[in-house]
This record gives C-alpha cells, sequence and structure tokens, in this order.
C-alpha cells in the first residue's frame, strides 16, 4: 500500500542516513540484527543481484529506494484475494531468496559445505556445541535431504547438491509465508536535538 511505502522510504532514508543509496556498512546500525548469527548472510541477500532481479550473479556495492523495495517484496504478507496461482508464486519468490541465501557461490545448488557453513553459523552463539557437532547436525540434514530428493541412494552414488527443486519439495508443507518476516523495519524514536 501507499502507507507501506511511506513507511519503507522513512525507514531508508534513516538507514542510509539521507543518502540516495544503502551500502552493506548502514545496516551495522539495526540492532534487531545485531546478534543474529546468521547476519552476514541477510545484509548479503539485500546485496545479492539475483534477489534484485537484475543479473543472474554478482553483489551490488549499494542499493536505492526501488531495489529496497524489490527486496522487501519478498516479506510482505499474504493478500486474502490471492488465488492459488498467486500464492504458489508468492511462496516460490520467498523460497528463492531464501535459497540464494545458502548457495554463497550462485551455481544453483546448495552443496555440503555451503550448508555446513549457515548450520555452524547459526549455531555459532551456543557455547556447549562444538563446531564437529555443528558438523555432523548439517551432515545429517544434507542427508535427510537427499533422501526427499532422490529416494534411496546407491553406495557410489554422490548427492551434488540441493537445486532449487530439491528446496522445493523441502518447503512442501511448511508455512514459509508466515515465517519469513522482517522485525527491523521497526524505528526508534529519534529524539529531536535542541
Amino acid at each position: 500500500t501507499s502507507e507501506q511505502i511511506e513507511h519503507l522510504h522513512r525507514r531508508f532514508k534513516q538507514l542510509s542516513r539521507d543518502q540516495l543509496t544503502i551500502r552493506k556498512e548502514n545496516f551495522d546500525s539495526i540492532p534487531d540484527l545485531e546478534f543474529n548469527p546468521i547476519r552476514g548472510k541477510i545484509v548479503h541477500a539485500f546485496f545479492d543481484k539475483r534477489n534484485l532481479r537484475r543479473e543472474s550473479d554478482g553483489l551490488a556495492d549499494e542499493i536505492n529506494f526501488e531495489d529496497f523495495l524489490t527486496i522487501m517484496s519478498y516479506f510482505r504478507p499474504i493478500e486474502m484475494n490471492m488465488d492459488e496461482e498467486q500464492l504458489d508464486r508468492f511462496r516460490k519468490e520467498k523460497l528463492k531468496f531464501l535459497f540464494h541465501m545458502y548457495d554463497s557461490d550462485h551455481d544453483g545448488k546448495i552443496t555440503l559445505q555451503e550448508y555446513r557453513n549457515v548450520v555452524e553459523e547459526l549455531l555459532s552463539g551456543n557455547p556447549h556445541l562444538e563446531k564437529e557437532s555443528a558438523r555432523s547436525i548439517a551432515d545429517g540434514a544434507m542427508m535427510e535431504a537427499a533422501s526427499i530428493c532422490v529416494g534411496q541412494m546407491g553406495p557410489d552414488q554422490v548427492y551434488e547438491g540441493i537445486t532449487f527443486e530439491d528446496f522445493l519439495k523441502m518447503w512442501q508443507g511448511i508455512d514459509i509465508e508466515t515465517k519469513m518476516h522482517v522485525r527491523f523495519l521497526n524505528m526508534e524514536t529519534i529524539a529531536p536535538c535542541y
């Protein structure tokens, strides 16, 4: 809505410090992101040209307000008047954004190493979990992904990684529409200086 766009524009101006573009370092001022273990991946996703719908590879150095709106559109809530086709497209867009966060080398697959990196980042705040345990969790999850996506594999088969089609299968039945949201849009009241 126009009201939401106005709110996003105010937030954009606050993040950019009234500049025409935002750079990665502007995200350092977002308190809700400060302690998020995958903060780097989230910020990276805002500058990923695949998510900006520009190109299939690379990172932008900065984003303008239109780019910011494009990224924020992935987080918009479901509209009540959406039909099944629109809901399916909406869901796939959200999952594509999430897939890009995991696929850090932009090759169209989430490899075991990429998945290990994400799991290690997610669990990095837990002082009772060793790196080897995080790797075991990632390895087990990747085996589960292989069984969902490929079925029973032979001893000589190697699962090369999760494709986007595999990713869609894995998220089937999970309500991504309400789970994928952004809280950092809340603007703290800035006290005027006198």
